[in-house]
């Protein structure tokens, strides 16, 4: 899907850095079919403008001084259901992004790349599609590393999947949600859930994030 498939995309902008805030501003509104509709530096103005504004896509800092993203994300989902969240951390720590992605957001994008890869970022997640930059899955391969028998035991546990399993992991690694899978394979949401919760007792995880990681880790899906 392309920006001129879209309508217009309403973003807000929650990090209490300006210099970042006007930067992705100006990217954002380069684009005809994308409009930042407020600006938040803290919790209250972020929670005021989203009740407010209603935005499509909020683009949230981890880091907002003497507030946290992490307390901010499911109390701005709560306000804006329909929203859809795409964190912007400095932080490389795993597990910050895997609690990120348990919270409920549908993105995460580096600080450093935030300039570069914002625009897909948004595109992907408006669309319904998550977005993990893949420097973040190498971050989270290199923390998670074992030894050559951790790695026998994956392929058993891989080689259990069966051929319709294996289409809906490579699915998952490209960042489809589970509507969009069952309209690539023609099957119900439904039988989608089912597949996972077999593929999550096979490989021995315990969510998509933790999915996506084995998969890469272990060859299934690849960059």
């Amino acid at each position: 899907m392309t920006l001129r498939q879209l309508s217009t995309i309403r973003i807000l902008i929650v990090d209490d850095h300006a210099v970042l805030r006007i930067g992705l501003r100006s990217i954002i509104e380069c684009y005809e079919q994308m409009t930042v509709v407020g600006e938040a530096a803290d919790r209250n103005q972020a929670l005021a403008l989203a009740s407010a504004e209603q935005p499509d896509i909020v683009l949230l800092d981890l880091d907002l001084g003497s507030d946290s993203g992490f307390d901010l994300l499911p109390e701005i989902i709560e306000i804006v259901p329909d929203a859809r969240i795409i964190i912007l951390t400095g932080s490389r720590d795993p597990e910050a992004h895997r609690r990120s992605v348990l919270l409920g957001a549908m993105g995460l994008v580096l600080k450093e790349k935030a300039l570069e890869q914002m625009i897909k970022a948004i595109e992907k997640v408006y669309a319904g599609e998550v977005w993990l930059d893949r420097s973040l899955i190498a971050t989270v391969l290199n923390e998670r590393t074992h030894g050559s028998r951790l790695q026998e035991q994956n392929l058993e546990k891989i080689a259990a999947l069966t051929e319709r399993e294996c289409e809906i992991v490579q699915l998952i690694g490209e960042g489809l949600r589970n509507q969009t899978i069952s309209e690539r394979l023609v099957i119900s949401e439904a039988t989608v859930r089912n597949h996972l919760t077999s593929i999550y007792a096979k490989l021995g995880v315990n969510d998509r994030f933790e999915l996506v990681v084995f998969a890469y880790r272990n060859g299934i899906v690849t960059t």
